[in-house]
């Protein structure tokens, strides 16, 4: 990753006269150890002190029962300005602890990670204090094993024909001698405590890269809140934006529905990684879309997404010279972008990303050109918005009236 004086930001024309995003702040996010229902050290503890730092007096932060996620409202209560809301997720994939063995192995759960990519690799445990339910601690220097030894492999696991499966994980914290079971518990370590990979993220060897655990989604975060601090130094006249930070995403999208369920905003956006396609192995054969790191954000099509919004973003993308990329989606776009179908409201809806390499590893390799792209080309989005019907700005019935007519297509 960039230092301030090697930024982005002198990377192409299209950027030269653009405020420079923290990226000390983005690796305060990345940081924060906020595994899925447990996003608080994120949003409460990073996100929200910045909100509340950068925001206007009219501005309002605001937080929900059920979830840590965090709202920040550029125009509470104004419910006839069209709304937008940006949707990051604060909820890192997680292991959890799934039983311990008599002889000190602590059995995990490898949810939404391949369980090969785990092996060897240092971790954080966070358990509670036995006496104290609430009061919880942080366990460093184990890692995730599965096998052991080469020695005590099966000769198709040597050959690489037979690989790890999720119930042969375990969490290695070197207990031994007698009761090793009951030296773990005495630590309050008992099942559902997560645990979440222990990598800070670093500067990559190619300019301008940076790699480590968690890009997802702590760069969707990371874009919500960059995009906040920008508007509010210069604040839109006519669209309520709605700054989002979810929840619960890595598991349903559960955090997101229940927001915008609740605050129904007229246009979602939802912040994601994407897929580096085009150096992802063994893809060629599935053709996917080119998609590529370091060659601006990434604009979903197909699922739920709405056309017309694309189009808005397209234009004021291609006005700023911002570069962007288009991905294709199936029946899903897997962000939180769904947030409305999911919540059964009406809201036109499409999801913007930054194409990552090995999505879901403790090495997720990020560009900060894409991430650059992101942020303005949303800035530019949302001024774009704000300029529509002669300065009075993006109205519902524009949202309403202005889909697509195939019937009006011309022939080529």
């Amino acid at each position: 990753m960039t230092d301030k004086k090697k930024n982005a930001t002198k990377k192409g024309p299209w950027a030269k006269s653009m405020p420079s995003p923290q990226f000390d702040f983005m690796r305060d996010i990345l940081a924060a150890p906020s595994p899925i229902g447990l996003e608080g050290a994120m949003s409460y503890g990073v996100l929200k002190p910045m909100f509340e730092k950068i925001k206007p007096q009219s501005w309002a932060v605001q937080q929900f029962k059920g979830n840590a996620g965090l709202v920040l409202d550029t125009h509470p209560g104004d419910e006839e300005k069209t709304s937008v809301m940006f949707i990051g997720h604060a909820d890192k994939i997680r292991l959890q602890v799934r039983s311990i063995g008599s002889d000190g192995k602590i059995w995990v759960n490898s949810d939404s990670f391949l369980p090969c990519t785990l092996i060897g690799h240092e971790v954080t445990l966070f358990s509670q204090h036995p006496d104290k339910p609430g009061h919880y601690r942080s366990i460093n220097g184990g890692t995730i094993e599965a096998m052991g030894a080469i020695h005590f492999s099966e000769p198709a696991q040597r050959s690489g024909a037979k690989g790890i499966k999720p119930e042969m994980l375990f969490l290695e914290l070197q207990m031994h001698g007698e009761d090793c079971k009951e030296q773990i518990e005495a630590l309050g370590i008992r099942a559902g405590d997560p645990i979440i990979l222990n990598r800070p993220i670093r500067k990559g060897f190619t300019k301008d890269t940076f790699y480590g655990a968690y890009l997802d989604n702590g760069l969707g975060c990371f874009m919500v809140a960059e995009l906040a601090r920008l508007l509010a130094k210069k604040p839109l006249k006519n669209i309520r934006v709605l700054h989002t930070i979810a929840t619960h995403e890595e598991i349903g999208r559960f955090g997101a529905t229940a927001i915008a369920g609740e605050m129904k905003p007229d246009i979602i956006i939802g912040s994601d990684v994407n897929h580096d396609y085009d150096a992802a192995p063994g893809l060629s054969a599935k053709r996917m879309n080119s998609l590529t790191m370091g060659k601006g954000f990434s604009l979903s099509t197909g699922s739920i997404t709405s056309t017309f919004l694309n189009t808005i973003i397209e234009k004021a993308a291609r006005k700023a010279g911002i570069p962007y990329q288009i991905d294709v989606t199936g029946r899903d776009t897997g962000t939180d972008a769904m947030a409305a179908a999911l919540a059964g409201f009406d809201s036109a809806a499409t999801s913007i990303g930054f194409p990552i390499r090995n999505m879901h590893t403790i090495s997720e390799t990020g560009h900060t050109l894409d991430v650059l792209a992101a942020i303005h080309g949303m800035e530019a989005t949302l001024r774009e918005m704000d300029g529509m019907n002669q300065g009075k700005g993006l109205n519902r019935n524009d949202l309403r009236n202005e889909h697509p007519r195939l019937d009006q297509a011309k022939e080529a």
